[in-house]
């Protein structure tokens, strides 16, 4: 049995905008494809380069891609009413990154894709993001540290342009 200590760092950035366009804006940097049709592409290609073409396709400006999203105010509003602040928890990534990452440190499975979370609060609309490279810092593996210090640039860019 092993157990390992994981300090976690967050990146949070505040926005005086409104919630919708804090979203409308975060959506603009991602791609969005229809998963079915993505796995449908994934699972066709017949070579490395025509896997990166389906992935290319499939991300957006920031080189990233929405693979799901949870609205938790869809539950919260059930039972407090529909002044319920907002929040929405959405998982975002880009495959050929993850591969990067879990060929040189297997465990970078575990943390991709990513997590951010967008939320209402008194002081404004948060968008929150627990960096890749602190999950990945305890493993020791320069290499895929490198790959997610990347990844974490194109997150907090994206989640800065976003509050801005």
């Amino acid at each position: 049995m092993n157990t390992k200590q994981i300090s976690v760092q967050r990146f949070s950035v505040t926005s005086s905008k409104s919630f919708a366009k804090v979203i409308a804006a975060f959506e603009a940097g991602i791609g969005h494809p229809d998963m079915n049709a993505f796995h449908k592409d994934i699972g066709a290609a017949k070579t490395y380069a025509q896997l990166e073409t389906v992935v290319n396709k499939a991300t957006g400006a920031a080189g990233l891609m929405e693979f799901y999203r949870f609205d938790f105010c869809e539950v919260v509003a059930k039972e407090r009413g529909p002044q319920t602040p907002k929040s929405l928890r959405f998982l975002v990534g880009n495959p050929l990154i993850m591969k990067q990452m879990t060929e040189r440190s297997p465990d970078a499975g575990s943390y991709a894709p990513v997590t951010i979370l967008i939320d209402e609060r008194p002081d404004g609309v948060h968008l929150s993001y627990d960096t890749m490279a602190s999950f990945l810092a305890p493993y020791e593996n320069p290499e895929a540290l490198k790959v997610a210090q990347d990844l974490d640039a194109k997150v907090e860019a994206l989640l800065t342009k976003a509050a801005n």
